[in-house]
């Protein structure tokens, strides 16, 4: 991703076919997409339950070894190595109760037509294909051969491995945003898929900080340079164009510290300074939405400490309410 460049042609295709590059922009630009002709997680389409009271469902990540081409290991190690699925799959199943148990599968070994990361309509089971992880590894790659290092990613952490793990780590929390929505049926006041990329940044952000978002904020700018113009194919998808959601991704960050993050991404010229003074209102009414959704499926034990992030949350948003107004005839003067 280019400081305060247009979206075009500035990562090198490295002379990979055009039938080459359209599968890696079609394998990221599905994230999210079920199949629908595969309605249960096992395939039969049954309920196991109705999901009142507590739930004891449980995540887990299931990495099938014995099914994993040669040339997709070195993305799985990485990403085993990092155990960004874990620490996700590790917060949901101290924060919330889910009805079912939710299995991650890392594996070849997925439903027909599945190419990339996916949930299945039911939100019980996330196919996570290797070959996917490669496409993601492979244009981790090109950014870090192409891109100068944002500020705000440590020296150590851009190379390969770590920018493979991290941006992943945000596409897995897009999915897991599915799974929550399905399971626990959220109400959606738009597209499900802006909610599941919305639940990426609030688990991110607050969990683990900065990084994952600026990583797939790296990794989805370069899979914009790659598809060219927009067509009515990407215009008409259920998924929001691959570059607005780079700088969505971006203002979610900036947002919830700008006086952390203004210089490194504002000042720096990967977010725009006509997008920045939204982002902190847009931040405070994401994360006040999700702390809001999940807290009636909290966990006794997390009850407490949910209960308090949510209440800090909504103070957030009423003063980032009251300061958006106080600025908006300002901002409007200087459009």
């Amino acid at each position: 991703m280019s400081p305060g460049k247009e979206p075009a042609g500035v990562l090198s295709s490295g002379g990979r076919s055009t039938a080459a590059r359209a599968a890696a922009v079609g394998a990221l630009l599905a994230v999210g997409l079920a199949v629908a002709s595969w309605t249960g997680s096992d395939g039969t389409g049954k309920d196991e339950g109705d999901g009142s009271g507590e739930g004891s469902g449980k995540v887990t990540i299931v990495y099938g070894d014995g099914v994993i081409k040669p040339q997709d290991r070195p993305a799985v190690d990485a990403l085993r190595k990092s155990r960004a699925l874990e620490q996700l799959a590790d917060w949901v199943n101290t924060s919330v109760a889910l009805p079912h148990d939710l299995v991650v599968k890392v594996t070849d070994k997925v439903p027909p037509g599945v190419t990339d990361a996916v949930t299945q309509p039911d939100g019980r089971t996330i196919y996570i294909p290797p070959a996917f992880l490669t496409q993601v590894r492979d244009i981790a790659g090109e950014v870090v051969k192409t891109v100068k290092r944002p500020a705000l990613l440590p020296e150590d952490e851009y190379n390969v491995d770590d920018l493979t793990a991290l941006s992943t780590r945000f596409v897995f929390g897009h999915e897991m945003g599915h799974a929550l929505q399905r399971q626990l049926q959220l109400p959606n006041l738009g597209l499900e898929e802006d909610a599941a990329d919305g639940f990426a940044s609030f688990h991110t952000v607050n969990e683990a900080g900065p990084q994952p978002s600026l990583a797939a904020a790296l990794v989805f700018d370069a899979l914009a340079r790659k598809e060219g113009g927009l067509t009515l194919e990407g215009l008409s998808s259920d998924h929001p164009v691959t570059q607005q959601r780079v700088f969505n991704f971006l203002c979610y960050l900036d947002g919830s510290d700008p006086k952390r993050f203004d210089g490194s991404l504002v000042g720096a010229g990967y977010l725009p300074k006509s997008r920045a003074p939204l982002c902190p209102q847009a931040w405070a009414m994401l994360d006040h939405g999700w702390w809001t959704q999940l807290q009636p499926h909290f966990r006794e034990a997390f009850r407490k400490q949910g209960d308090k992030s949510r209440a800090e949350a909504r103070a957030r948003l009423i003063a980032e309410t009251k300061a958006f107004a106080e600025k908006l005839e300002e901002l409007r003067k200087n459009q």
